[in-house]
């Protein structure tokens, strides 16, 4: 019998809960970074905010704004802001950049709700602000909870300013209304994703009219005079906004045990704060570490400030060019970890997971080989040198990972950064933490998983 049962040991793969194998120092060590994680997740309610937060923390650690043609040194600390909304960090290794470098790359933009170019109106006595909603997010989630609002407005004189209200004590907040049960018979017979129309996500804003019964507009005008008067701007400036209603609130700690954390905006900014993290923790890097928040991965990874941007090129191709070493050379020989969320096997929506393959809670970081859908469509696929590679480091430094999949393949599907890192010619694999209720207005991880998700980071910038 023992000879069998260590056969079985040895021959089959059997993957165990953390917790069974969590040693006292890991789990004091992981409390403490989930504190980190927690002030992050409430100071970076938009990518805008992660960046800020970014920058205030990457600085007290010694990070410095990098200027083309300045000679870098191993061990020397730099960053590229990309217009507010994305942000490169990089610790520059002791190899040259023409080995290549380690990079993990993740997203700090979240499904949310934008205020549309002329969001103010009125009807019927209430004010209200029409919305145009960001990614991928299920309708019904998002009536009667507490929002709030957050961005920046870009004034006639070309001034900018940021605006954010509904998050601190005293302020007001705001929310989208719903039909009351008693009149809901039709609306009830309609699918999910029907019952709430896109054009009804609509957030009350006020009720108080203008004092001046001859003006037309008066609820309209009673809002607009509140914002000129707080922030100096006309109904004209929202055409040059950028305002982004979110889910008030801060994130807490979920069950009996405080196992988990829920909040607002765990994909991808759990995976973020785990490459930020391992950045400032990573102990002399062999290989130069690149850290990226990127943008706009919810909607494709589109524009200035997305993956597809020639940015990340720039900053990169600087780098490189302070050490004489060719953009592609170092491209061909790098390794990324696009760090992004997966999804976590939910017993209540079994029929929707491939239980085989799925990422389960507390199991540690979730690696996935694709994503895409059906047939593997925008997937970039990591070759089987690639999964070892990663594999490998992960169980020499004691790092609990697991391989998932996003569920079963008819069921739907999904995209990261990945295939846009593998277009640049750099080896690349998705892994990050298993999230439950992912693009709900409040998604919950396990806190065990985050930090692990943090020991992997660190584990790829200074030895991979």
């Amino acid at each position: 019998m023992a000879k069998k049962n260590e056969l079985a040991e040895k021959l089959l793969y059997q993957p165990k809960n953390g917790y069974d194998r969590l040693s006292a120092a890991d789990a004091k060590a992981m409390e403490k970074y989930c504190g980190g994680y927690k002030d992050f997740l409430d100071h970076g309610k938009t990518e805008r905010l992660c960046v800020e937060y970014c920058v205030e923390l990457a600085e007290q650690r010694g990070f410095r704004p990098y200027q083309a043609g300045r000679k870098l040194k191993a061990g020397d600390k730099v960053y590229v802001n990309n217009r507010g909304k994305g942000i490169m960090l990089a610790v520059i290794g002791a190899e040259p950049l023409s080995n290549g470098a380690n990079i993990g790359a993740a997203h700090t933009d979240s499904p949310r709700l934008d205020l549309k170019p002329r969001p103010l109106y009125e009807e019927s006595g209430l004010a209200y602000f029409k919305t145009h909603h960001y990614g991928g997010i299920r309708k019904y989630q998002w009536v009667t909870i507490p929002l709030a609002i957050h961005g920046v407005v870009v004034r006639a004189d070309g001034t900018a300013f940021p605006v954010h209200i509904g998050e601190d004590a005293g302020e007001p907040q705001f929310i989208i209304n719903d039909l009351l049960p008693h009149l809901g018979r039709e609306q009830g017979k309609k699918p999910l994703n029907e019952a709430i129309p896109s054009e009804s996500l609509n957030i009350l804003v006020g009720s108080v009219p203008f004092a001046d019964e001859d003006v037309k507009h008066r609820f309209k005008l009673g809002v607009l005079q509140l914002l000129h008067e707080k922030y100096g701007f006309t109904e004209e400036d929202f055409i040059s906004a950028e305002l982004e209603v979110v889910p008030a609130g801060r994130c807490a700690d979920v069950g009996f045990d405080r196992s988990f954390i829920s909040g607002y905006g765990h994909d991808d900014r759990v995976c973020a704060y785990a490459e930020l993290a391992a950045i400032f923790d990573a102990k002399k890097p062999k290989k130069t570490a690149v850290c990226i928040f990127a943008d706009k991965e919810e909607i494709g990874s589109e524009g200035v400030s997305g993956m597809k941007s020639a940015a990340f090129d720039k900053f990169m191709g600087e780098l490189c060019a302070a050490q004489g070493v060719e953009l592609r050379a170092c491209y061909a020989n790098s390794f990324c970890v696009s760090a992004d969320v997966t999804a976590a096997y939910d017993p209540n929506f079994a029929d929707v997971y491939d239980k085989k393959n799925a990422a389960f809670v507390n199991y540690g970081v979730g690696l996935c080989k694709y994503t895409g859908a059906g047939g593997k469509s925008g997937a970039s696929d990591a070759s089987a040198e690639v999964v070892g590679k990663l594999r490998k480091l992960l169980n020499e430094n004691g790092v609990f990972w697991q391989m998932s999949e996003l569920g079963k393949t008819d069921a739907g599907g999904g995209g990261t950064v990945a295939k846009y890192m593998a277009e640049r010619n750099i080896d690349v694999i998705d892994a990050g933490v298993p999230v439950l209720s992912m693009h709900a207005p409040r998604e919950t991880v396990a806190k065990l998983d985050c930090y692990m998700t943090y020991k992997m980071m660190k584990t790829v910038f200074e030895q991979a």
